[in-house]
């Protein structure tokens, strides 16, 4: 089963990897932990009505992504900040009230994430980004963005939180985990999807622990900025971005 026929010859709907890809990415992942803990925290909404309201928003913004015809910017990324608050919204779901606690959390999602990738490469022989051309590939690549963006929250909670390394500890981390990962590609022959999606990983943590470190309270490590004016201006940023970052779609292997 490495093949999908039907698809290979349609137009990339995702955009090549660049730092300007990374940028926005870390830029969402930030906004998902902030507009998260607004719906479910700041509205009084819960865990599970907040990861039902994003949820519904994800599964809509995917289903337009399969319709396109094209790689359209904006609905990418908005698919993307919509993976990142669900995300944000079901780890602390797991992990707080269903009371699996962060390590078990973030290995049990880990698990997850590897073992779409491992059905994925099985069924079409790659997980490249390039190969992500609609029908399975477009499936695959969005269960495995949703898992790894539950997984990047649960891992920053632990980090920051469980670990005793508070916000700014946990960026140090991520922030260096991303470094190598960086070197890696620049000095190694390692698999370049294995890079890709080791880095797409960590850098939900990232924005994790960096969105807590600007909305949490000051006793907790934080700024306490309010989490919507934080969000607002983390979306008007993206947005911007978005537009002047010029972007295109996957043609090569990552």
């Amino acid at each position: 089963m490495h093949s999908e026929p039907a698809s290979q010859h349609m137009p990339s709907k995702v955009p090549e990897v660049t730092l300007g890809f990374w940028l926005i990415k870390i830029l969402a992942t930030t906004v998902g932990e902030t507009a998260g803990d607004v719906v479910s925290m700041s509205m009084g909404l819960g865990y599970t009505t907040g990861t039902a309201i994003f949820g519904v928003l994800f599964v809509v913004l995917v289903a337009l992504q399969a319709r396109a015809d094209r790689f359209v910017p904006p609905l990418y990324w908005a698919t993307i900040i919509a993976s990142t608050t669900v995300g944000t919204t079901f780890a602390d779901l797991l992990t707080r009230s269903v009371g699996i606690g962060y390590a078990g959390g973030s290995a049990i999602l880990l698990l997850i994430v590897l073992a779409i990738l491992g059905a994925w490469k099985w069924s079409l022989g790659t997980v490249s980004v390039a190969s992500v051309r609609g029908g399975k590939s477009e499936a695959f690549y969005w269960l495995t963005i949703m898992a790894s963006q539950t997984l990047g929250t649960a891992l920053g909670d632990w980090v920051a939180d469980s670990a005793g390394l508070g916000y700014v500890g946990g960026f140090y981390i991520f922030g260096g985990a991303l470094l190598v990962v960086a070197a890696l590609y620049r000095w190694t022959s390692i698999s370049r999807s294995t890079l890709f999606w080791a880095a797409f990983v960590l850098t939900r943590p990232l924005g994790a622990v960096v969105g807590d470190f600007l909305d949490k309270p000051i006793n907790h490590g934080g700024l306490a900025l309010s989490r919507y004016t934080v969000s607002a201006a983390l979306l008007v940023l993206i947005f911007v971005l978005v537009r002047l970052i010029p972007q295109r779609p996957a043609t090569t292997a990552h």
